[in-house]
């Protein structure tokens, strides 16, 4: 809930979103979230000093400037669905954050439209292709009153990074085609005992490849839900998302344009349960963190290791040390934030989630250690860009 010592100030902002008027009131809340440091679940306000709403989100870097987009979210738990829409800000020191308004807005009064206010659209992250000149943006994306059940993606694209998007298709991945580590897969029976939000991987006491349901997906394509992007050294683009009922990571190559797959893609971490994939790449090496399924509510985070973006992964346990460090500090891995002009230094990005008054979700920024070749979180405080030698 929002803190009862907030108080409201004189200053807002109005977004007209599809005909409906949103009105942010920014809060006056103490001596905190200074220009040149972070304050990892503090309120963070932009150069307005209206608090920042871009949840889930994830951190391109473009001309000199970062660009953060994210879900922004409502008061109430009406706020867990999109009213309105990806929220933009644009940055050039990670501090200071200015408003770059609405750059893919929900549509409203249009039933059935994928992207229709009250959706669930979460987790947008945008890349640059460097062919098409575009920006493309990808999103989990659950058709409004299915309850969790469409496990989709939107894609959207612009030229311009802070938008207007437009929204091109929803999809789910790979359909037709087997992974690249498929095994015995294809020779496997389907069971039919199980199907959707049955398999939680607690009620079935099978090993998931049993269950198949890769084969089950196989003609309509493989579930996407939590997600992330990432582009390689080499420029190609990759799409990792929670799928089969979110018990195995898929690992999927994108089209040269990156707004479809190409067909190749991996699983990682069968039955592992794993939500909230962050990706990144440190001395020729790939390393991932990701969260346990619990759905609002904060777990351990996991990490992991692999010489190839598709595997084969080797776990290396959880990266979080110290005082609520089981709990991930109380938050979700969203994206892992290279620091532009600075060797080997990640920003680990992570959502301290309020479901029962959305708005009110923090962001958990932290540095990435290394210990023995492990990435390794700690709890600060306050910290700033100097932590990085």
């Amino acid at each position: 809930m929002v803190n009862q010592n907030f108080q409201r100030s004189e200053k807002m902002k109005i977004y007209s979103v599809t005909g409906v008027l949103v009105v942010l009131f920014s809060f006056s809340c103490g001596n905190i979230n200074k220009t040149g440091s972070f304050h990892p679940g503090e309120v963070w306000k932009d150069k307005d000093s209206i608090p920042i709403n871009a949840h889930g989100g994830g951190i391109t870097f473009y001309n000199g400037k970062y660009w953060w987009f994210g879900e922004h979210k409502i008061e109430g738990e009406a706020g867990n669905l999109a009213m309105v829409g990806v929220h933009c800000y644009s940055s050039g020191d990670l501090y200071s954050w200015k408003d770059e308004g609405i750059a893919l807005k929900v549509i409203k009064n249009q039933p059935g439209n994928d992207i229709e206010e009250g959706c669930v659209l979460e987790r947008p992250k945008v890349i640059y292709n460097n062919k098409s000149g575009k920006f493309v943006m990808w999103f989990h994306l659950e058709a409004k009153g299915t309850n969790y059940t469409s496990a989709k993606s939107g894609v959207a694209i612009s030229d311009h990074i802070n938008g207007p998007y437009k929204y091109l298709y929803s999809l789910r991945s790979c359909p037709g085609s087997w992974p690249v580590n498929a095994l015995f897969l294809k020779d496997r029976p389907i069971d039919p005992t199980v199907s959707g939000r049955e398999y939680d991987g607690g009620s079935v006491n099978k090993h998931p490849d049993s269950l198949n349901l890769v084969k089950r997906d196989f003609e309509k394509g493989q579930m996407e839900r939590d997600m992330t992007l990432f582009v390689d050294d080499d420029g190609k683009a990759y799409h990792i998302f929670s799928s089969e009922e979110n018990s195995t990571l898929h690992i999927a190559e994108l089209t040269d344009d990156f707004t479809n797959h190409s067909g190749k893609y991996a699983r990682a971490f069968v039955g592992r349960f794993n939500e909230g994939p962050s990706i990144f790449k440190r001395n020729g090496k790939y390393y991932i963190i990701t969260s346990y399924c619990n759905g609002w509510d904060p777990t351990d985070a996991r990490s992991a290791v692999a010489d190839s973006i598709m595997g084969p992964w080797e776990e290396l346990g959880t990266p979080c040390r110290g005082r609520d460090s089981a709990l991930t500090f109380h938050s979700q891995s969203t994206y892992i934030l290279p620091v532009q002009g600075k060797k080997d230094a990640f920003i680990f990005m992570a959502d301290r989630w309020s479901p029962k008054n959305a708005i009110d979700g923090r962001y958990v920024w932290l540095p990435v250690d290394f210990e023995e070749g492990k990435p390794v979180l700690k709890w600060l405080d306050k910290w700033d860009l100097s932590y990085f030698r």
